[in-house]
């Protein structure tokens, strides 16, 4: 019996010499203590660089927001100037030429629409907008503007009133849009053209 023993002892031997420990490595792999894996030199490097970027990201973001406040006040502001300045143009040529002959005052109108400035045409627009308040006033339509004294005319009183509505609108994305509004020569010429049916309609012109 004796031999039998030796020989499941010697295999046994043999089969542990050439087994590989798994385990061992593994938990020194997640081991989170000084020897581990995670409290390494490289992961601290890592930790350094993310908190790095996370500064910078929200010194980023909050300069940002800053500038996104900044920039959004200053357009307003500029708005508003641009837009005091169409009025005051508009409220001088009210004062000039309120008193002036209908014709002098259209051809005026004209004068600035043919022009290659930008800026005159706007005027153009904004002085045939005041000529049309006016003959409004003066055949008796009431409103406290032009808009308005607009709802009040119905087709079978003035057959141009869509086109004096849409000419009207022009005119006040000029006043409130600014220089966000870009108004080319063909829209200003196509505008003037629709005041201009309208003061024939009128007798003007």
């Amino acid at each position: 019996m004796e031999p039998t023993n030796n020989t499941v002892s010697a295999s046994t031997t043999g089969i542990q010499s050439v087994g590989f420990d798994v385990l061992t490595p593994l938990l020194r792999v997640i081991d989170m203590g000084p020897a581990g894996f995670f409290s390494s030199g490289f992961f601290n490097f890592l930790k350094t660089i993310w908190s790095v970027f996370t500064v910078i990201s929200f010194t980023l973001c909050i300069v940002m927001i800053v500038l996104y406040v900044f920039a959004a006040v200053r357009k307003n502001l500029y708005i508003s100037l641009h837009t005091q300045a169409l009025r005051d143009a508009e409220q001088l040529y009210a004062e000039q030429y309120q008193k002036s002959p209908r014709n002098n005052r259209l051809q005026n109108v004209l004068s600035h629409a043919d022009s290659e400035n930008p800026n005159d045409w706007k005027l153009a627009i904004i002085e045939a907008d005041i000529i049309l308040d006016d003959l409004l006033k003066q055949r008796g339509y009431i409103g406290s503007s032009l808009g308005e004294r607009l709802r009040t005319i119905v087709p079978q009183q003035l057959q141009s009133i869509d086109d004096a509505w849409e000419a009207h609108k022009i005119r006040n994305r000029i006043a409130h849009d600014g220089s966000d509004f870009v108004l080319t020569k063909r829209l200003a010429k196509e505008t003037i053209t629709r005041y201009e049916k309208v003061f024939r309609e009128f007798g003007l012109g």
